[in-house]
């Protein structure tokens, strides 16, 4: 199996399976000097661990973070950073039933058909587990930008669960990290709550929209026409698990309007452009603006449920499905810092992309 790195100069390559004895990420591109340990990325992956609450999969796992290379006395060296994450807390056992069958809305029966082998225990590579190795590789894009761009800031949050959306003039940022869902509205979490729970007791599961927004990101990342800055963002939150629809700024809904409308007008600040909206999303040309960068995805409900759903074995019989086990009942809720991490490893290699092309040289506006 190739096409399991992404980036172009800050290069994560992750690695493992759900019921392996390890998971983990090479980070290649990292400059060095920057500071980091453990602690530092552990913070990361504290955020997306499973068992935090009853609303995700009850497996427990403490996904502690080791740095086997790449760091020495508390800073990057500028060699490849290895990183791994032991699995403990695998029931394979729980699989056993459906070795035969494939889970519908699973990668179950495409795997087969592409390799003709799988490991069903958990869905092997195709499993979220494998997010986890992408927030160890955030960590370390987060702390290269905090030295950077000490500005800039990485907020992930939900914005709809199933049909049920915040309400937008409720946004409160400091609510985020106060209830299980990252919503930034109160009410809207309390109703979420009941409703989850509603779904998890009857064996079903739902899907979900998550925001990312980027603060304080410098204009002048990103690089016509192949190169754009939305392309890779687009790109990085569609390679998580069960994401199946990318928007920047307004997105589909920019289809509904009038060009005098969707157009951001632009006037002179006191240093430097301001612009009057957003609809943009932050970017243009696919470089950035300056402005914050907004990115929204749709996540699909879990396919392993315990309602019963028909499906066929490999030899072809039409059989029923209840997938056992521990799962998410609404795998957006742990998406949220997975989006996190993919937005700060595009951010940081755009940046380093922009500083090796450009040298950071712009083209002044307002002066003479």
């Amino acid at each position: 199996m190739s096409l399991n790195t992404f980036g172009h100069l800050f290069r994560v390559t992750t690695w493992g399976e759900s019921h392996g004895p390890a998971l983990g990420a090479t980070v290649d591109g990292c400059p060095p000097g920057i500071a980091i340990d453990e602690a530092a990325i552990q913070v990361w992956l504290d955020r997306r661990k499973p068992g935090q609450s009853r609303y995700t999969t009850q497996r427990r796992e403490a996904d502690e973070v080791e740095i086997l290379s790449g760091v020495f006395d508390g800073r990057t060296t500028g060699t490849p950073i290895q990183l791994m994450i032991r699995n403990t807390d695998q029931r394979s056992k729980d699989y056993g039933d459906i070795a035969e069958k494939f889970r519908p809305g699973h990668a179950d029966i495409t795997y087969w058909q592409k390799y003709g082998i799988r490991d069903y225990r958990g869905g092997g590579r195709s499993s979220a587990r494998e997010t986890a190795a992408r927030v160890a590789a955030g960590g370390v894009a987060r702390a290269a930008l905090a030295a950077l761009l000490p500005e800039l800031r990485i907020t992930g949050y939900m914005v709809a669960m199933g049909p049920h959306a915040i309400d937008r003039t409720r946004f409160d940022a400091d609510e985020i990290g106060r209830n299980p869902f990252w919503s930034p509205d109160a009410e809207a979490a309390e109703a979420w709550a009941d409703y989850l729970d509603e779904l998890r007791k009857s064996g079903d599961s739902v899907g979900a929209l998550v925001e990312v927004t980027v603060a304080g990101c410098p204009p002048g990342l990103g690089a016509p026409v192949y190169g754009k800055l939305d392309t890779d963002l687009a790109a990085a939150m569609m390679s998580i698990n069960a994401v199946k629809g990318v928007e920047i700024g307004e997105g589909m809904a920019a289809a509904t309007l009038t060009g005098s409308r969707n157009a951001d007008e632009i006037a002179m600040g006191p240093n430097g452009p301001i612009f009057a909206s957003n609809h943009a999303g932050g970017i243009l040309g696919g470089i950035s603006t300056g402005q914050d960068i907004v990115v929204r995805f749709a996540v699909k409900p879990t396919s392993s449920i315990l309602t019963p759903r028909r499906t066929i074995t490999r030899s072809g019989e039409e059989t029923e499905i209840v997938t056992k086990g521990r799962h998410d009942p609404c795998v957006g809720i742990r998406a949220v810092p997975v989006a996190e991490a993919m937005a700060a490893c595009v951010v940081l290699d755009h940046l380093l992309l922009d500083r090796a092309q450009t040298g950071g040289c712009r083209g002044p506006v307002g002066s003479a």
